[in-house]
This record gives structure tokens, sequence and C-alpha cells, in this order.
């Protein structure tokens, strides 16, 4: 008896992910990547973000098209709510990287993902970026991620998945690890 078995299919073109990483361990300084983003001040908290081009495997390279943001804040930070805030998209940027990685890892693992859905909440104390109280931070006192994905896999499979998807998680690594940041007028 033969039983016919249906390919696994989330997207993710592996073999091309591992012939990148072979390809980049015989040249390791293609490696070396630059991201940008380009902001306009609109008026008031409102900007305009566009992201086009990045440098990586030795020169500049553009996306497919220009991608723009807009940014701002509530109106109940007195602002005109343009668009989600400056936070909100580096929740954005968490629940995605966490996300492909997912589908990434089951690809490459032979699991098929029915569906995933991440749930990213940060709490913040706004008296600091208020000025209100000097003790209290800027930024996220906490930051929670929450999945639900249906795979053929089991549920220890499926926390496998999101642990090598958070090991890999660039904005992860970003969110919990010191980066240097260096602002500069021209």
């Amino acid at each position: 008896m033969h039983t016919a078995t249906q390919p696994i299919d989330n997207g993710v073109n592996v073999t091309a992910l591992l012939g990148a990483r072979e390809a980049l361990a015989q040249a390791p300084a293609a490696a070396r990547f630059t991201w940008r983003a380009h902001c306009d001040w609109v008026r008031g908290t409102h900007s305009r973000i566009a992201v086009e081009d990045f440098y990586g495997l030795g020169e500049t390279q553009q996306h497919r098209s220009r991608f723009t943001f807009e940014a701002d804040h509530p109106e109940v930070f007195a602002a005109e709510d343009h668009g989600p805030t400056p936070v909100e998209y580096v929740l954005v940027g968490l629940a995605a990287c966490l996300t492909a990685g997912v589908a990434a890892v089951a690809q490459h693992r032979g699991i098929q993902l029915r569906s995933v859905k991440a749930t990213v909440e940060g709490d913040m104390d706004i008296q600091g970026i208020l000025g209100m109280d000097p003790d209290v931070r800027n930024g996220f006192d906490d930051i929670r991620v929450t999945f639900a994905i249906d795979a053929d896999a089991s549920r220890a499979d499926i926390e496998a998945l999101v642990a090598q998807s958070q090991k890999r998680s660039a904005v992860y690594d970003l969110l919990t690890n010191p980066t240097h940041v260096k602002v500069e007028v021209k």
C-alpha cells in the first residue's frame, strides 16, 4: 500500500535560507547589513517614515517598493492620532520577527502550520516620558508575547518552535540586550 504524503508548505524557502547561510560562511563580510529608515516630521507628534534601501551582501540593496509608515500619538496624549505610536511599532516588529521565525523553523523541521497568532503587549508608566517622575523609566517595564499556534505537531514541538524563533530573533535580541545607539545632529 502506498501512502501519499503532502509536502510541508509554510511559504518559507528553507533551501534558499540554508544556501545563503552556507554562502555567507564563505564570505562573512557580506553578512554585515545596515538597515535604514528615513523619517520626516509632518506636524505636532506626527511623522512619516520611509523604508526603501539597505546595505547588505557588500552593496546597497533596494526593496521591491518603498514602504511608508505613519507614526503619531493618540488623542489622549494631546496629539492627532495619525498612526501607531513609536512604541507600538516596536511591538509590531517583535511580533513580526518572532512569527516569521516560527514559520521558518517549522518549515525546516517539517511541521505544517495551519495558523499562527501572536499577541504582544507592553506595559509602560508614562510618567517617565511626560517628565513627571525622573525615577520612572521612559520605556517598557514588561513585554509579553502569547502565541496561539495550530500545527501538525505536539505541544512540545510547538514550544520548541517558539523557543528557537526567540533564540534567533533579531528584534527579541534588540529588546533584551543592550544596543549602542548614537544620536547626532548634522
